[in-house]
């Protein structure tokens, strides 16, 4: 057992410093009362925040707007504030008593948001729009910026099952749009269609807007398809010409937790479990307490028309697992200069990331459950000494050291990306600005693996491996916008918005691997490798590009600040379909009124009821599948003699038919929703229903040969054609409410939720052309023995994603299964992957110089198959060799001894409620005039999950990596694999420190 007294009296002399000073920062203090006022009417303002400034102490007004609040020697300013409200300093001094009259804040009615190209007046959304702040950003250890996201947004699903710190997180909003194409919502960063997440670290996020309903995503066309996200870094400096410092540094401890249980060594020989004579706790062996740190750096500042910022961010996340991490250095400098009294403005915006990836064979958490307790790490024999290292291994199916495979394994994957962004403005007139941006998004990514030579999952016969990859993406896009806005009539406002755009997207990349190494010399040295061809071994390199041409305008009406008007349309045209059909038009509209400024709505402050309708389209997954695909065949020797070699080519063989009338796909929506604010927006919210009708989904299926049905004239050449085939729907209900603070006592309590209720995605037909499927099966559960039988069906006239099996029955007194049937076609639906809703509820609260947030996020209605339990829970046969698991669904009277056969029992409930994030933070008070702020903080995430389901991880599976092609993943949602990272649980602490 590893020895961590040193790292704990480390953390005991932290916390007993911070709250130390904490103490004698509360010494002294005094008490002052005072009354909050409408300047113009005189009325008391309840609820308005009164806080210390530079500290998050403070109170909110009573119902007569009155307040009371402790304040320390030091403390210099009082900052009144309330929505609607300019807010107002007021020097404390020697008084005890204040009467604060607060004037109407007219533009905090015009609060902008961001939308496609520009912004716009909170005021004037019509669309389903929803705007984030850093406020209220998930904390902790987060290094993917969708992890802020997480629960915050009504309707948007973020999910990462296991704690893999390399993968990434399956976003969706909405639900399904799409199976064939990309389901993933667009990510425009900073004016930048298309970026990547990784462009950007969370640290330098200023504001994340979220355009969820079609209307609001047509203006992006055919990338807008699966909603639009809208990143904003951080904004620029102060124009004073002081530079600004702030640093966040923070420390991580990941700890592995929910380890599904499994039968000790004594249990597990005493059910017949072949006896090696050790104990040996597997996973023990494979997991670590992980050690994390992350700094951020920033310095901004401004002078003139000039402004600017630069970021440095370092994050080092280690795995639970030996052998896994994630290193990754961010770096950005933003720019922006104005010239001809500011009328010509420029922007430059650069970002560089680079990132180191270790990662481990995912079956190692597979075989670290289930690998013979009684077997021992290592075995001093001839033959384990040459075949296997040293490691103890046996000649068995599937059955592999797990701690073999994480040291004679290794994965690398190394990636950098540039993403740079110029912007001109110039304003012909105070009304009418032309724009236009160039921006260049390049990826290159360098991936290595290594197979040793005594490895013995690749096979001895193999004598070690290694491969070398590469994948490099450069994307341009130019675009150009003319806005003019113009008042039409007295109190009728138009805004105009008019561009044009290109986009240019090459990939290229190349691989080779090569077996049957002398020694162990890696990836570094593909030559050492005796043979290129057979088993183990490939070469091959790719290249494609595709162009997406786009023009597009936009038209905003405000009528009186009551009635608002918004229609767009979007025509593109993509390289990568046929002649016939490569343009699309993309229309949206929306209408919206503010009845509170018509009618006295008495608490409603605000009540704006809205309509929108929206169609967008959908890019291909790759830009040859109108072309048909041709790819290398087997080798071919004309003479067949294998001593001669200048007669061996490689064959031509075509992937897939093409199809010239392969189209977009297209979605429509429909959203009806209201904005609503109550008691002077103390309570502010909105609800939303859509529906969705998508169509001409695209998809590659099976045809026989002869004629082609999609492109008369031609005939099939092999055995698939891409094609527009299915039609889906879904629709869905969403609410979302905020308290912007609540008074109890001298604590400040801010709550924040939202829910989502979804209809399931229906299947409306899978046909085209003449051809048509009932239903289209996927995911069998696997090896040994589970390999022929999909359990996820999706039959047209049902859900996506419906689970289909035989149900059990019970067992017979020997532990057989006794199954309803076993005919496939017979099988009845057992449940559904996906999600039936979500709900997020946040809560911050300040007391004096401390803060507590917490964040709880719950998943209900969607039902996982636990392949654990599918393969692991029988007690015999196979059991002798492999261990198994005990959880609590786990039969024991009798206990299981049928061959594992998938059935209803294996179907779980994985509905849960779990503390996402939890945070504790203590501002200090800063007298220095160089120190802005300095902030200790602990947070936790992960701290338990609610739950019925006994696998590794309730979070919903929206899709199936296993599943084969590919393409295909979005119907297999549902399904727990073997191969499923450990959870972990995190503990971070952390400081953040601001200079002026």
């Amino acid at each position: 057992m590893r020895n961590y007294l040193q790292q704990f009296k480390t953390l005991a002399f932290a916390l007993t410093l911070l709250f130390g000073v904490s103490f004698l920062a509360n010494a002294q203090n005094r008490t002052i009362t005072g009354t909050v006022l409408d300047a113009s009417l005189g009325d008391p303002v309840p609820g308005a925040t009164v806080l210390v400034k530079g500290t998050t102490r403070g109170v909110a007004t009573d119902l007569d707007g009155k307040f009371t609040l402790d304040i320390q020697s030091g403390d210099q300013i009082l900052v009144v504030s309330f929505v609607g409200y300019l807010t107002q300093e007021v020097e404390i001094g020697n008084q005890s008593s204040f009467t604060i009259n607060l004037e109407e804040d007219i533009q905090s009615l015009e609060e902008a948001v961001v939308i496609g190209y520009g912004s716009q007046d909170k005021k004037e959304i019509t669309s389903a729009v929803v705007g984030v702040k850093p406020e209220d950003f998930n904390r902790g250890n987060v290094a993917n910026p969708a992890q802020l996201l997480q629960g915050k947004v009504a309707g948007l699903s973020i999910t990462r099952p296991g704690g893999n710190p390399n993968a990434g997180f399956n976003v969706r909003l909405r639900g399904l749009s799409t199976f064939g194409a990309n389901s993933s919502p667009l990510i425009v960063l900073d004016g930048v269609i298309g970026a990547s997440l990784e462009n950007v670290d969370p640290n330098d996020i200023q504001s994340i807007d979220v355009l969820k309903d079609g209307s609001a995503a047509a203006i992006y066309g055919a990338r807008g398809s699966s909603g639009v996200i809208l990143i904003t870094t951080t904004k620029k400096g102060s124009k004073d010409g002081r530079a600004e410092v702030s640093i966040n540094s923070f420390g991580t401890l990941d700890q592995a937790t929910n380890l599904i249980p499994v039968l000790s060594p004594e249990e597990f020989v005493a059910r017949g479990g072949t006896d090696f004579g050790s104990e040996t706790d597997w996973r023990q062996e494979l997991i670590r307490d992980a050690y994390s740190y992350t700094t951020n750096a920033s310095v901004s500042g401004g002078f003139n028309n000039t402004n600017y910022l630069a970021s440095v961010n370092y994050r080092n996340n280690n795995g639970i697992v030996k052998g896994s991490s994630n290193e990754r250095l961010n770096t950005r400098v933003n720019l922006s200069q104005g010239a001809l009294d500011n009328r010509l403005r420029f922007n430059v915006n650069l970002s560089f990331t680079t990132v180191e990836a270790n990662s481990v064979n995912d079956a190692a958490f597979r075989y670290a459950t289930i690998y013979n307790p009684t077997a021992p790490i290592f075995e001093d024999t001839e033959t384990a000494n040459q075949r296997f290292g040293g490691y103890f291994q046996r000649d068995l199916f599937d059955f592999f050291n797990p701690v073999a495979l994480i040291n004679q394994q290794k994965f690398l994957n190394e990636i950098k990306t540039a993403l740079t962004s110029y912007r001109v403005e110039y304003d012909f007139l105070p009304n009418l600005t032309l724009s236009a941006q160039y921006s260049e998004d390049r990826r290159n990514e360098l991936i290595g693996g290594f197979w040793s030579i005594q490895d013995f999952q690749v096979g001895f016969g193999a004598t070690g491996s290694a491969e070398r990859i590469t994948n490099d993406r450069v994307q341009r896009i130019f675009e150009s916008t003319l806005r003019y806005e113009v008042d039409l009539f007295d109190r009728l406002n138009l805004a105009l918005l008019g561009g044009v755009g290109t986009q240019t997207t090459k990939n290229q990349g190349f691989g080779a691997r090569s077996r049957q190494f002398l020694f162990d010399t890696g990836w570094d040295n593909l030559g050492a490798g005796a043979l290129r061809i057979g088993n183990f071994t490939n070469m091959y390199s790719y290249a494609n590009q595709d162009q997406l041409n786009s023009v597009f305008g936009r038209a905003n009406f405000n009528y009186n600040n009551f009635l608002f008007f918004s229609a767009s349309v979007r025509a593109e045209t993509y390289s990568g379909f046929g002649p016939e059909n490569q343009t699309g038009v993309f229309p949206a509209f929306s209408l919206g009124s503010d009845f509170t400024q018509i009618f006295d709505m008495g608490v409603f402050s605000q009540f704006k009821p809205r309509v929108s309708y929206g169609v967008t389209g959908n890019l291909p997954p790759s830009p040859t599948l109108a072309l048909g695909v041709f790819g290398n065949g087997n080798r071919i020797d004309l003479d067949g003699d294998p001593l001669s070699t200048d007669d061996i080519y490689v064959g031509i063989v075509q992937n897939s038919n093409p199809n010239r009338f392969l189209k977009w796909e297209t979605k429509k929506e429909f959203n009806v929703g209201v904005d609503f604010g109550i008691w002077d927006n103390k309570v502010t919210g909105s609800m939303d229903y859509y529906t969705r009708n998508i169509s001409d989904l695209l998809f590659n299926v099976p045809v026989g040969g002869g004629p082609n049905i999609f492109d008369p004239g031609r005939f099939n050449t092999v055995g698939s054609t891409w094609v527009n085939l299915a039609d889906l729907s879904n629709a869905g209900f969403e609410f979302a409410v905020a308290v912007n603070g609540l008074n109890l006592g001298e604590v400040l309590w801010t709550p924040s939720g939202n829910f989502t209720i979804y209809q399931r995605t229906q299947i409306e037909s899978l046909s085209a052309s003449g051809l048509g499927f009932d239903e289209l099966r996927f995911a069998t559960p696997g090896s040994p023995g589970q390999n022929n039988n999909p359990i996820i069906y999706n039959r047209v006239g049902q859900t996506l994603g419906d689970i289909y099996g035989p149900r059990l029955l019970g067992l017979s007194e020997s532990g057989e299964y006794i199954l309803s049937t076993t005919n496939p076609d017979e099988f009845e639906r057992l449940g559904n992957g996906l999600p039936k809703g979500e709900f997020g509820f946040a809560n911050n609260f300040a007391w004096r110089n401390w803060t507590l947030n917490f964040f709880l996020r719950g998943v209900w209605g969607h039902d996982l198959y636990n392949s654990y339990r599918g393969f692991y829970e029988n007690a015999d046969g196979a059991s002798v060799t492999w261990n198994s698991v005990i959880t609590d669904k786990t039969p024991t009277n009798p206990v299981v001894t049928s061959t594992p056969t998938f059935n209803s029992s294996y179907v779980e409930n994985a509905s849960f409620v779990r503390l996402d994030n939890m945070e504790l933070g203590y501002n200090f008070r800063t007298n220095s005039p160089h120190i802005g702020s300095f902030r200790v903080y602990f947070a936790a995430q992960n701290l338990f999950t609610i739950t019925n389901y006994t696998g590794i991880d309730p979070e919903a599976r929206v899709t199936d990596a296993e599943n084969g092609d590919g393409f295909t993943t979005a119907l297999s949602p549902g399904i727990e694999r073997r191969n499923t990272y450990f959870q972990t649980r995190s503990f971070t602490l952390g400081l953040s420190l601001n200079f002026k």
